[in-house]
């Protein structure tokens, strides 16, 4: 019987791994981002543009944003009345519907990495 002596170095896959997923995480935001936009309330578009995202490469984290005085009024305010297809909590319900897209696009990008 044969043996093999197998040394497994994992720090290029854990690199790529996570190269992927900050990439996943900055393309999962921009998607977030992009569906959150077509619900938010608009009257000068300001609110809309304010809108950001922000990946934390430190904790791999992705904060979508808007910054504007009132953002949070019109986030959370649901008796404000909108025009059509706009609405409160644009970016809660955002989320909860493309949530398993947004787990979609950086598992894509984690498996684009590894495969070198």
């Amino acid at each position: 019987m044969s043996r093999a002596r197998v040394r497994w170095n994992a720090q290029p896959a854990n690199r790529a791994a996570r190269a992927g997923a900050l990439r996943g995480l900055r393309i999962g935001g921009e998607h977030l981002l992009e569906v959150s936009n077509g619900r938010v309330p608009i009257e000068e578009a300001t609110l809309e543009r304010s809108g950001t995202v922000t990946v934390d490469e430190a904790n791999l984290d992705t904060i979508v944003s808007y910054d504007t005085p009132y953002a949070i009024k019109q986030h959370e305010d649901q008796e404000l009345r909108h025009d059509e297809g706009r609405e409160a909590k644009f970016l809660e319900k955002s989320l909860d519907e493309e949530g398993a897209v947004i787990l979609d696009l950086i598992a894509a990008q984690i498996r684009r990495s590894l495969r070198g």
